[in-house]
């Protein structure tokens, strides 16, 4: 029997000790891998230097260009029978490709989240981020809902996310598959409330929420905080840091930017509380979903909770405000029983809903089902068919156009 081939195009290469979308991709990958795929990755980006290691798995690595016939040539070589895209914007590169050389190939989109859904939210900076407040009616909503067409099958990370594309746009739900952030265990030795200390925040600073809840923390919500608790410390933690948050360092305020850590599960073991002021966003907040994982409670708001548990039942407190904010980190900071409770919680969601072992040969199973019956699943789905000829045709033309016009300044150039 044929080895099944898998080809993922993504936008970045894989970072899982930098980002949640790094380590989510890599829970992306495992399943087929353990399965026995035989898996190539490819992408336009350049490397970076916190990227996996995909070699030492075994995993071909391959760098493609963008609006160029090279990818045809290559891709019809490879035969893939699966392609991932990660997020749309690679989709609309290169999905048409790989339609028309490869049309019995199965598409997967992985959204990682709804961009358009961050999108929107950052707009309005509320907290809440109810459909009701915000405006949905873009351009990137329209190209996402395309892209999520013209795939077989999209990878949601969240059910709130499923709950608003089958309600608010009527996506079926045969073309949508839930496959959230993943934790693979649980630290067995959890460090008890009286053996840590200090608060923290995690976050990539590529991502425009991580980057507005800094620059909250440093104004506002800190300086309150520390006024009532002197002794304490906040420590910033995440890769990419730009100078405008490096500047902020100031160990005199005990407000404290690392930047990258490497051994970032021993700085979540040790503090004793995870500060999380989100004011817009989507999907599912790996890091929140970590630290549950290492024992450490957290304060965040609605947007932070959002598809890990609800208000009542989270690892700590969801706040509304700005106030409720500051009240509640000095609490859980100082409430020994409160967090205990809270400690043990978050251990439950993750076994209840987001270990690996649950959701990863589930993923392998759809996608081998659906490989057995693409041609009924394409049929079932005439709005995809339409996208996806209209756009073979229209975006074929303009990236040709942009491959020639290329091609003319490099001999020009020469």
């Amino acid at each position: 029997m044929r080895m099944a081939k898998l080809l993922i195009i993504g936008y970045v290469w894989p970072e899982p000790t930098s980002s949640a979308a790094g380590q989510h991709m890599m829970d992306i990958i495992l399943p087929f891998h353990q399965s026995g795929w035989h898996i190539t990755f490819a992408t336009p980006a350049a490397e970076s230097k916190n990227k996996f290691d995909l070699a030492a798995m075994g995993i071909d690595e391959k760098v493609i260009e963008l609006n160029s016939s090279t990818f045809d040539s290559w891709l019809m070589q490879l035969q893939p029978d699966v392609v991932i895209f990660d997020r749309f914007m690679m989709e609309e590169q290169f999905g048409w490709r790989v339609s028309r050389v490869s049309p019995d190939t199965l598409k997967i989109l992985d959204t990682e989240d709804l961009h358009f859904l961050r999108r929107a939210r950052q707009k309005t900076q509320t907290a809440a981020g109810n459909l009701v407040d915000i405006d949905l009616n873009s351009e990137e909503t329209l190209r996402e809902l395309a892209s999520i067409y013209r795939c077989d099958l999209t990878l949601i990370i969240s059910h709130e996310e499923i709950r608003m594309l089958t309600a608010a746009f009527s996506v079926d739900e045969a073309l949508l598959h839930y496959y959230p952030v993943l934790v693979h265990d649980i630290a067995e030795r959890l460090l008890s409330f009286d053996e840590r200390a200090n608060f923290v925040f995690v976050g990539t600073m590529r991502h425009a929420p991580n980057l507005d809840a800094v620059r909250r923390l440093k104004k506002k919500l800190w300086p309150n905080i520390r006024k009532r608790l002197p002794e304490a410390s906040l420590y910033i933690i995440g890769s990419y840091a730009t100078d405008e948050i490096t500047q902020m360092h100031q160990p005199a305020s005990g407000f404290h930017v690392l930047g990258y850590v490497k051994d970032l599960q021993q700085v979540l073991r040790q503090s004793r509380v995870m500060l999380a002021p989100l004011q817009f966003g989507a999907g599912i907040k790996g890091k929140l979903l970590e630290s549950m994982q290492y024992g450490l409670p957290s304060v965040t708001t609605a947007i932070g909770a959002e598809g890990i548990a609800s208000h009542d039942q989270w690892p700590g407190t969801v706040v509304e405000n700005d106030e409720q904010f500051i009240d509640a980190a000095i609490s859980l900071y100082q409430d020994k029983p409160g967090w205990q409770s809270a400690q043990k919680r978050g251990a439950d969601i993750l076994e209840s809903k987001f270990l690996y072992a649950d959701h990863a040969n589930l993923l392998v199973q759809r996608v081998e089902n659906l490989m057995e019956n693409l041609i009924k699943h394409r049929k079932e789905n005439f709005i995809g068919q339409m996208l996806n000829l209209n756009n073979m045709k229209s975006t074929e033309y303009m990236s040709r156009w942009i491959e020639c016009k290329n091609k003319n300044s490099r001999d020009s150039g020469s």
